[in-house]
């Protein structure tokens, strides 16, 4: 009876952990789905180049997030016609966050290079990759 109990407890937290992971896969997933909408349908010509992070250091990560999302805000639409799903989509990369994990980074967000918005979604999907 022991072994049937622990063995039903075992395959209840091995599904609960598999569920935590695929929420995760999911979410990430969409994040590449939205960067992607957005490269297409973002202002590049004539438009404010934007801090990028390249390569950041691993106790950069958090503040690299931080320098993206405050770059989105800054992002235009091409055209009029795709201003509502490029709005949807800046809601939805503003609102990813990730856990500071506590480590003191030493560079800001003007310390990173200026680049076009086309180069600076791409940089983001590299970051969230890292991730």
């Amino acid at each position: 009876m022991k072994r049937m109990i622990i063995f039903c407890m075992l395959l209840l937290c091995s599904s609960m952990a598999l569920t935590a992971a695929s929420h995760k896969k999911t979410k990430y997933k969409q994040l590449f789905k939205t960067i992607k909408l957005l490269e297409t349908s973002v202002k590049d010509t004539d438009a404010e180049l934007l801090h990028t992070p390249g390569n950041p250091a691993e106790e950069c990560l958090f503040t690299a997030v931080t320098c993206f999302q405050t770059g989105i805000l800054k992002l235009q639409p091409k055209n009029s016609s795709v201003n509502s799903t490029f709005t949807q989509a800046v809601k939805v990369l503003r609102n990813f966050s990730l856990h500071n994990s506590g480590k003191q980074c030493e560079s800001s967000c003007e310390s990173y290079e200026k680049k076009s918005p086309t180069e600076f979604l791409k940089s983001f999907t590299k970051l969230i990759t890292q991730v």
